[in-house]
């Protein structure tokens, strides 16, 4: 049975790689607290047990086929944070990223040639330590690329697998503890209480619905103002102001047998029905106790709609939530979320927004026409791809990638496909945001380019380094783990460093720096878990995009700093 397998998996290296997606995401799916290997490492794993059992033959142009999807993607996606970052007010998490990231390269160099590491096992520390996997793929590109024979190349990226299996482990549950455990400790603080006075300073108020959760509440009633009512005399501006915090509104007003719109100068009588949005208790503490609720159909018949809008407007970036709140167009709207570079983002009136925000709002359909104008453009659900812009760009970057070269010792070593074709997904990602029609994906298409390209890429490379696993391990030895730790834990202290002593930085805002600056997710969401907030948020989005892609990018100079 067994030797059948073996035969099926050989003839059929196509369902081969199919189980080992299947197993990686099985096998990344098992968490430990905070920690899970990730579908990623998880098919990094299942190749490599596949590739020991058979000698499944690997395609080396399906291999680059799925990194440039994954690569454009990733770039397309963080694009508009990348190049926004460096501009906008997160310049202490985006300052402490670059730093972390050079200090990760700088050590990978001192710790792989103290160790005399090869080329392969040099890139795959520093892709496992740092836990940026597609660092693996563009360290691939640049092996591939040496002037070396095919064996001694295939050899190398085995031993690229190898060592980032070896140090992957560590590399992520190290930044866990680091960040969640250690960090508090040195500064002696609650994380907790610390997320709470930053909760307070943004302008959050976790006792009593505020500005942030009232945004989040929407809810239309009809109610008669009877004799005596608070609103009555009234003008509907000046109803509206008794509860500003509340973002409660009036939209229409029957009176006799006639619908008024309700212009804001408009005086409320005794008698009146209003249709009124917002939270039902205030509604209630704003008309009185006794109000009574009618059951108005034909005055409650108004469209509402809710849409995802891009944040374009460059007046709108830099301001303050709060303040964008208060603007004459935002009058009857709601905000249900606000995203960035694909995290969630606490909706608080002291948070600035930034070009490329995603806003999800909520109201009646004209005026949310009218304010999604204001603030950029409408996402619609729209499910086809631009692939002529997505394949040209791709060849593009790929074509510039090849052309462009630089001397390394008596050689010539270019840019690479792989480090073109991400160039090329951050110019388009970034171009969206000033022409949201152009080069369209939708998100559902990026993840899959992102998550199955990285992971069926990974695993390829697992199958291709199984049969040369045990040997490589024993050749490599302790010190590979030992000097991975090294790599994963001194950006971290670098980084703790100068973002407390020099920048200053708020301790859960450095805490989610510091876990962008290494792109570990998990660890970012550890950390909001122990503080019970999720405001550490706010220092991970600047950092993330940054990092991700200079991380990357890492693969390729490695390479040429071990085999030039």
């Amino acid at each position: 049975m067994l030797a059948w397998l073996e035969q099926f998996l050989v003839r059929y290296p196509e369902l081969a790689l199919f189980l080992v997606i299947a197993a990686g995401y099985w096998i990344g799916s098992f968490k430990i607290g905070a920690f899970s290997l990730g579908p990623v490492t998880g098919a990094l794993f299942a190749g490599l047990l596949v590739g020991q059992f058979a000698h499944v033959p690997v395609s080396a142009m399906t291999k680059s086929f799925l990194f440039l999807l994954f690569l454009f993607g990733i770039g397309y996606s963080v694009g508009p944070q990348f190049m926004l970052a460096l501009k906008r007010d997160g310049l202490k998490p985006v300052l402490l990223a670059i730093v972390m990231c050079i200090t990760g390269l700088v050590t990978s160099i001192v710790v792989g040639k103290i160790l005399q590491l090869d080329a392969g096992f040099a890139a795959g520390l520093m892709s496992g330590a740092l836990s940026q996997s597609a660092a693996m793929g563009t360290a691939t590109d640049a092996i591939n690329g040496l002037p070396l024979p095919e064996a001694a190349r295939a050899q190398l990226v085995a031993h690229v697998a190898v060592a980032d299996a070896v140090c992957y482990i560590f590399g992520y549950a190290g930044v866990i503890l680091f960040c969640t455990t250690i960090v508090p400790m040195l500064l002696k603080i609650d994380l907790k209480a610390e997320a709470l006075k930053l909760e307070q300073a943004l302008g959050m108020d976790r006792a009593k619905p505020g500005l942030a959760s009232a945004w989040r509440k929407f809810e239309l009633r009809a109610y008669r103002l009877a004799e005596g009512a608070p609103l009555a005399g009234s003008s509907v501006a000046e109803a509206e102001a008794r509860v500003a915090e509340h973002r409660l509104f009036i939209h229409r007003i029957r009176r006799a047998q006639g619908i008024l719109e309700a212009k804001p100068n408009l005086i409320l009588e005794p008698g009146d029905v209003i249709a009124l949005s917002g939270p039902r208790q205030v509604i209630v503490e704003l008309i009185g106790s006794r109000a009574e609720e009618i059951e108005d159909k034909e005055l409650l018949d108004f469209a509402v709609t809710a849409v995802d809008v891009l944040l374009i407007d460059a007046k709108l970036a830099g301001m303050k939530l709060g303040e964008a709140s208060e603007q004459e167009w935002a009058r009857g709207l709601y905000l249900r979320s606000l995203s960035r570079g694909g995290q969630e983002l606490p909706i608080a009136a002291n948070v600035v927004l930034q070009r490329g925000d995603l806003l999800r709002i909520v109201g009646p359909e004209p005026i949310v026409n009218r304010a999604a104008a204001k603030i950029g453009a409408i996402v619609s659900p729209n499910p086809s791809i631009d692939f002529v812009v997505m394949g040209l760009a791709i060849f593009l970057g790929g074509l510039v990638g090849v052309l462009v070269t630089f001397p390394v010792g008596g050689i010539k070593l270019s840019l690479s496909t792989s480090v073109g074709t991400l160039l090329a997904g951050l110019l388009v990602g970034n171009l969206r945001t000033h022409y949201p029609l152009f080069g369209r994906i939708p998100d559902g298409a990026i993840s899959l380019m992102t998550s199955l390209g990285l992971a069926a890429f990974v695993g390829l490379t697992g199958i291709h380094a199984g049969p040369v696993f045990v040997s490589a391990l024993k050749e490599a030895g302790i010190g590979l783990l030992l000097g991975g730790a090294m790599v994963t834990l001194l950006p971290q202290i670098v980084g703790f460093c100068m973002g407390h002593f020099a920048l200053r930085m708020n301790p859960i805002l450095l805490l989610g720096a510091l876990t962008g600056g290494q792109t570990v997710t998990a660890a970012m969401a550890a950390v909001q878990e122990r503080s019970g907030s999720p405001v550490a948020v706010l220092g991970y989005t600047p950092a993330y995009p940054v990092a991700n892609i200079l991380l990357t990018t890492w693969g390729s100079i490695i390479v040429v700093v071990f085999g030039g």
